[in-house]
């Protein structure tokens, strides 16, 4: 049996040593590249030169192929048709279109799952997904990556030194591989038992002496049953690590396959769903960079003002950006919606100009290339009434393509003023770091302890607090060097190693700005809570101990005081006890602890550490306490209005309104506009060259 895994599976973040210099794949100079998805096995051949054409005409300089198409590639098992998608590629070339080639695994063919049906996955009550839709086949089930291998070995073997295919896309949005199968158990055994090699040390890190929980053998753990009450947590942790694991190594696998044959100037990614509780974004090893996919309006998010849900919530794409640019030598968007979608829960239209305002905050954050799916408007399938650039006719351009074609246009304009890489010196000293580890995320989900908390939206508090401010901000892992950020901020981050605190305390020490939230340094770094008092090992580093926590009731809010201001908060409060020389900036105004403080201020060696016990209700308190901190540090902040975004990037300002309300940008006199007006109308885009 092939081995399953590379011993030492915990996430690495880094990519291939083999990626190539990203400059020969992206020039600087190009700024950003345009494509489009095409499925040519959706349309009649006699129209393929006519909608190619028509995606060049328009200013696409490249389009997608083949992601769902497996069982067109190999109608039956071993025979394998590569001639029409030949002649598309052909005609993509033709009209100096260059391809991303792209494997099919989230779709396998009918003939495969009728003869394995063991290659679907399995859900917790024994029943089996089935044939018809996608990503219903497993990531843990050998003959499903032996079957993967050999078609991804022939695609491989037949464009990987085609110079007409600019790069690999593996799968299409994969997520984290929940199976229960029989394959995923035995891999999953085997996965816990290359962790901790011994089936003592697992029992102490689950603590399996609670409950009689104990194990002899590795052999006796199952997949954690998720619906029974109860389940050891630390099983159910280390399942979902597993289960991400599993997709990780899945695309790596394949990577390895592609780079047998792959040109030098042939790039390998994949694009994800910025899901931020997910663990294998970033953690494949062998991808030269990643991708996401963004979709804004489709029902969930109302955005600002009574219209907002027709532009979408500005944080969405603003933290994709920030949080896949760290993790990568580079990042694009594969997937930008063009238009209403089929699959939201009110497929609204979006806003005239919210399509061209993606755009440009997509390459705002940095992104290299942005791909749209899709080209064509599908007229059957699960997709019906999704737009596309092209609408069901397949012809007219929708209001969306022309929103692309507008934007091409600019970036045509943008390349001709290009000169350098510069940013104002302001924006570089706001620069701030915000350490993520989307394990901790799903620690604490499983574990709220009050149904009213949610990890992602306190994170955003923070956030949106600094895309007010105008800062460039990066979400770090704990494995990254600190020493560039004069700001970090930590939000809920509950567990911590002691080497963490040290490297945190030794950030401070030496200069840095360090700002912790609430339910941090609860638990060491096996997430149990430490033999000690509450947080103990990061009292010395905030100034303070933390006395305990409270929660309060929905219905029953209490507010913190703080500079003559009031702030609610409901879901999380730690109570804290300066030390001597600790400053404390906010106290609890209610309940039995009134007084008691909230917020403190500590100065640690050169630098400085900020305490903020509560976590507010509308994230007014953590704007407050960051303005108070960066006021006092003199780094110059912006003060932007909810829904501004202001980024720079390449010599260029970029000025994005999500708001409700027109809003006048100031700028330099003599500034030289490019894009729009100083009067930045909703869904308006303001681009400028720096001087």
């Amino acid at each position: 049996m092939r081995k399953l895994f590379t011993i030492g599976i915990l996430l690495s973040w880094a990519f291939s040593a083999l990626a190539q210099n990203p400059q020969a794949w992206f020039p600087d100079n190009e700024l950003t590249t345009v494509g489009a998805y095409y499925y040519p096995e959706h349309w009649n051949e006699n129209q393929w030169e006519r909608d190619l054409k028509k995606m060049a005409d328009m200013g696409f300089e490249y389009t997608h192929f083949a992601e769902f198409a497996w069982a067109q590639l190999e109608p039956e098992e071993g025979k394998y048709d590569f001639a029409w998608l030949d002649r598309a590629v052909e005609l993509a070339a033709n009209n100096k279109l260059k391809v991303i080639m792209c494997t099919s695994t989230a779709t396998p063919p009918v003939w495969l799952v009728r003869k394995y049906p063991e290659v679907l996955k399995t859900r917790e009550d024994g029943t089996q997904m089935d044939h018809g839709s996608r990503q219903h086949a497993s990531f843990s089930s050998e003959l499903y990556r032996q079957y993967s291998m050999k078609m991804i070995t022939e695609l491989g073997k037949h464009y990987g030194k085609d110079s007409r295919i600019m790069g690999w896309q593996l799968d299409n949005e994969p997520a984290s591989n929940v199976d229960f199968g029989e394959d995923a158990q035995t891999r999953f055994r085997a996965w816990l038992k290359a962790k901790y090699q011994t089936i003592d040390a697992l029992n102490k890190a689950w603590g399996t002496n609670f409950w009689s929980g104990t194990y002899t053998d590795f052999n006796q753990i199952d997949i954690p049953q998720h619906s029974q009450w109860g389940m050891n947590l630390y099983q159910r942790l280390d399942h979902s690590r597993f289960c991400d694991f599993e997709t990780a190594n899945f695309l790596d696998e394949q990577a390895k396959v592609i780079r047998q044959y792959a040109g030098p100037k042939q790039w390998i990614t994949t694009n994800y769903i910025p899901n931020y509780d997910a663990r294998y974004i970033g953690a494949s090893k062998e991808l030269d960079f990643i991708s996401y996919t963004r979709y804004m309006v489709y029902g969930e998010h109302p955005g600002i003002g009574p219209k907002g849900y027709r532009v979408g919530e500005y944080s969405r794409i603003a933290m994709a950006n920030d949080y896949f640019r760290p993790l990568t030598p580079l990042y694009g968007v594969m997937e930008l919606q063009p238009g209403q979608v089929n699959w939201g829960s009110i497929n609204s239209q979006p806003l005239p100009g919210a399509v061209h305002l993606w755009l440009w905050h997509v390459f705002a954050g940095g992104s290299q290339f942005t791909c749209t799916y899709r080209f064509r408007a599908p007229i059957y399938g699960f997709e019906q009434y999704h737009a596309g650039i092209i609408g069901t006719d397949g012809v007219t351009p929708t209001s969306g393509g022309l929103e692309f074609e507008q934007f091409m246009k600019e970036m045509q304009l943008l390349r001709k003023n290009y000169s350098d890489n510069s940013v104002p010196a302001d924006y570089r000293k706001r620069k701030t770091g915000l350490l993520y580890d989307p394990d901790n995320t799903v620690a604490i989900n499983q574990n709220k302890q009050t149904s009213v908390w949610d990890t992602e939206a306190h994170v955003l508090k923070y956030y949106k607090a600094l895309k007010g401010f105008g800062a460039p901000v990066d979400f770090i892992r704990d494995t990254m060097d600190f020493a560039k950020y004069p700001v970090i901020v930590v939000p809920a981050y509950q567990q911590m190693s002691l080497e963490l605190i040290s490297k945190l305390w030794n950030y401070a020490n030496d200069g840095g700005n360090l700002v912790l939230s609430c339910r941090s340094g609860h638990q060491d770094g096996f997430g149990h809570l430490w033999e000690a008092p509450h947080a103990a090992p990061i009292w010395a580093m905030i100034g303070a101990e933390i006395e305990f926590y409270d929660l309060l009731r929905p219905y029953a809010p209490d507010t913190v005081k703080m500079d003559d201001r009031k702030f609610a908060w409901t879901s999380w409060g730690d109570i804290l006890k300066p030390n001597t020389g600790t400053e404390s900036w906010a106290s609890y105004s209610d309940d039995f602890y009134a007084g008691e403080s909230a917020v403190t201020f500590h100065q640690l060696g050169k630098g400085t550490v900020t305490y903020v016990g509560p976590d507010s209700n509308s994230g007014d308190l953590e704007q407050a306490v960051l303005t108070k901190l960066y006021n006092k540090l003199n780094i110059p902040v912006e003060n932007y209005p909810e829904g501004i975004i202001v980024e720079y990037r390449d010599g260029f300002g970029i000025a994005l309104n999500y708001s409700d309300k027109n809003v006048e940008m100031n700028l330099p006199e003599g500034t030289e506009i490019l894009v729009g007006t100083t009067t930045l109308p909703t869904a308006g885009v303001l681009v400028w060259k720096l001087k």
